[in-house]
């Protein structure tokens, strides 16, 4: 057994120095992508975050007061304009138009008895078989049966045209996006029942700052870039807001979009950029831009893999600035001349090794 032991802490040590197949050096190296820092002048233009909003939208209520008998419409369901949404309990108007149908057969009554007996009076004050002062009775009386009928009439109509705040009706063509109320629910004067957006016509909402809101003007060309997609369409601007009272100092301009795509949704975020037709000295600035796709981001931080020394790949933190089509602008953090990497074909990591295809 003693002379066993020797042996075993040999084999021991031999295979301690053995290559290690974890060590760095075994490790094949990724295989990258890079490109070097240029800079230049960028075209001069306005940038501004928004989002994407229906030109026809509504929040539909009512103006009378009943418990909702049934919701005819779904969440995401497209309608037509004049389509049943919401069918509000309508007995007590039932009730009223009952009332005014019998006010209007008794005003009616009144009316044609009151005529004949002023035709008749006015044949015999014409024949001088009556008075002056009985004509006059007569035609008062036949003028008060008019009103009267008139007035019937007028509350019949009332009655009959708050129907149509008991069977609401789609405004518009379009998709409802929200319901607010279910079936049995009380509804009141003012309380939304349901939102519907019009799907035909797009626009965009954005928030531009104080300092560049006089060079955008109303019929300009925009470019709308829709990050979620990765898409970039045309529009045109047309409202300028005049007052930034209600949003912070922000001020809203709204984007008519040229063409409408399937998959573009309301609410959708995006990147304008306004081009200006005049450039300013503040505009024709160097910029230093890298394409986006080769960030890197870690909460809110934003970084990019350069290529270090011994071929490796270095993680540098950057402070960015705004994004110009599918490129962003690098404040600091990058200088002209270096290599960062654009794509790799394996897990990129702080120190690993590289090789550059």
């Amino acid at each position: 057994m003693k002379n066993i032991l020797p042996y075993a802490f040999v084999l021991v040590f031999l295979f301690s120095c053995a290559d290690d197949p974890k060590k760095p050096e075994n490790i094949k190296p990724v295989l990258v992508t890079v490109s070097k820092v240029t800079s230049g002048n960028t075209a001069a233009f306005i940038t501004a975050s928004g989002k994407i909003e229906s030109e026809n939208s509504a929040e539909i209520s009512t103006r009378m007061m009943g418990y909702v008998h049934k919701i005819h419409v779904k969440t995401g369901q497209q309608v037509k304009k004049g389509q049943l949404l919401v069918s509000i309990n309508n007995a007590d108007l039932q009730a009223k138009k009952a009332q005014a149908e019998a006010g209007v057969l008794q005003a009616t009554a009144s009316y044609n008895n009151a005529k004949k007996d002023y035709d008749r009076f006015v044949n015999l004050f014409q024949q001088q078989s009556a008075s002056q002062k009985e004509l006059d009775d007569k035609t008062a009386r036949f003028e008060m049966a008019k009103a009267g009928l008139e007035s019937a009439k007028q509350m019949k109509n009332e009655v009959v045209a708050q129907f149509t705040y008991a069977n609401i009706t789609a405004p518009f063509s379009g998709v409802i996006t929200q319901t607010f109320v279910k079936d049995g629910d009380m509804a009141t004067p003012g309380m939304p029942l349901i939102s519907m957006e019009g799907m035909s016509k797009m626009q965009v909402a954005a928030m531009v700052s104080e300092e560049d809101i006089s060079n955008i003007k109303k019929g300009m060309n925009a470019a709308v870039l829709i990050k979620s997609l990765n898409k970039e369409m045309t529009g045109k601007v047309s409202e300028v807001s005049q007052s930034a009272k209600n949003t912070g100092g922000q001020y809203l301009v709204k984007i008519s979009l040229d063409k409408m795509d399937a998959e573009i949704r309301s609410g959708m975020f995006v990147n304008v950029q306004f081009p200006l037709t005049h450039q300013t000295d503040n505009k024709q600035t160097i910029k230093i831009l890298v394409p986006e796709n080769a960030l890197v981001r870690q909460g809110q931080l934003t970084g990019i893999y350069t290529v270090g020394n011994d071929n490796t790949a270095i993680l540098r933190w950057l402070r960015v600035g705004n994004v110009y089509g599918n490129q962003m602008e690098v404040l600091s953090g990058l200088s002209v001349g270096e290599t960062y990497i654009i794509s790799s074909e394996g897990k990129l990591y702080n120190g690993v090794k590289i090789r550059i295809q």
